[in-house]
């Protein structure tokens, strides 16, 4: 390790500013919709006697769920699935939600219930409460993990699902398999004026947001940020801070917020980027506006289903309050 570092594998005077103070609070964003009951995966007692009363989320094979007349989640319970006592079989175990029914996802084609139609995810985000979006959003990332790892990476054999549907295990050669989430970036970077958007080959005509990447092997998310910007836009970054994450089943990513201050670089892009430049905070509120009114001129910004929106949103609300107490500071000296 070398000297001045942390620990090891980042630079020296990595975090050196450290955590001055610490606020511990109750953070919502500690919190999911489910208890995860982790330590029942491994008891077929227990998940047979959640399964009867338990709620049961459909998903054909595309990843849609089963929704009722009006568009809702239509998650029976798994006694109306099995006629009887019955129990979880195929199912995968999400977890019990506050009252401590149990939550279970199923494949559609195992069973004749259905609904009255299906709605994909993305529709789902924009429509539905937090609550059952977000099992929603869990139950697709399982589903998606499991119909993509069917054999063994290691050996190819045939993969078997145990602990309510989290663990894989290779029939032939033992080894086991987790649902995998990768890992990305996702910025909001400035040079302390002008915001960095850029948009990418297919998207929606004018269609702009944050810059995004995938995190590397044997890098920290910091260095993530740096390289991805310099690599995607030509831009520099001096520095960066997380500011929050979101789950991002499409298919299985968890995506990293952050801020970045950056030098002014003109913005330079290669294969991964059609196009990015730098934004003044009034174009950044004309483009916010145009979800409600869209003049037909300047760049559209991602749906608030997606934490690009709300990392454009942190970054004008801080430079908003940079100006103000600017202004507070002027005219004091006067």
């Amino acid at each position: 390790m070398s000297a001045g570092a942390p620990f090891a594998f980042v630079a020296a005077g990595a975090y050196a500013t450290g955590v001055a103070s610490l606020e511990i609070a109750d953070e919502p964003a500690c919190h999911g919709v489910l208890d995860r009951a982790d330590a029942l995966r491994d008891d077929p007692a227990a998940l047979a006697a959640l399964w009867s009363d338990g709620r049961v989320v459909l998903l054909d094979a595309e990843g849609n769920a089963s929704v009722g007349h009006e568009g809702a989640l239509f998650a029976p319970t798994g006694r109306e699935l099995s006629e009887g006592p019955g129990g979880p079989g195929a199912a995968i175990f999400l977890g019990r939600d506050p009252a401590g029914t149990g939550w279970f996802a199923l494949d559609a084609e195992l069973t004749a219930a259905g609904g009255a139609g299906r709605l994909d995810l993305r529709t789902a985000a924009a429509r539905w409460p937090a609550f059952e979006a977000g099992i929603f959003a869990q139950a697709r990332a399982l589903q998606h993990w499991r119909q993509r790892h069917r054999h063994c990476g290691a050996c190819g054999g045939a993969v078997t699902f145990t602990r309510g549907g989290w663990q894989g295990r290779c029939e032939d050669c033992g080894s086991d398999h987790y649902p995998r989430t990768d890992p990305a970036v996702i910025v909001a970077v400035t040079d302390g004026r002008r915001l960095l958007l850029g948009r990418q080959r297919g998207w929606p005509a004018r269609r702009h947001s944050v810059l995004a990447g995938f995190v590397e092997p044997g890098e920290t998310l910091e260095q993530t940020v740096a390289r991805e910007v310099l690599e995607e836009a030509g831009v520099r970054v001096r520095g960066c801070r997380y500011l929050g994450s979101q789950p991002w089943p499409f298919p299985g990513q968890l995506m990293l917020g952050f801020i970045a201050i950056a030098e002014p670089d003109t913005p330079v892009t290669g294969d991964e980027l059609e196009s990015a430049a730098w934004f003044e905070a009034d174009e950044v509120r004309a483009a916010m506006a145009r979800d409600a009114d869209d003049d037909g001129r300047g760049p559209l910004l991602s749906t608030s289903i997606s934490i690009s929106r709300w990392l454009v949103s942190q970054w004008l609300d801080a430079f908003d309050r940079d100006a103000l107490q600017a202004c507070g500071a002027g005219g004091g000296s006067r």
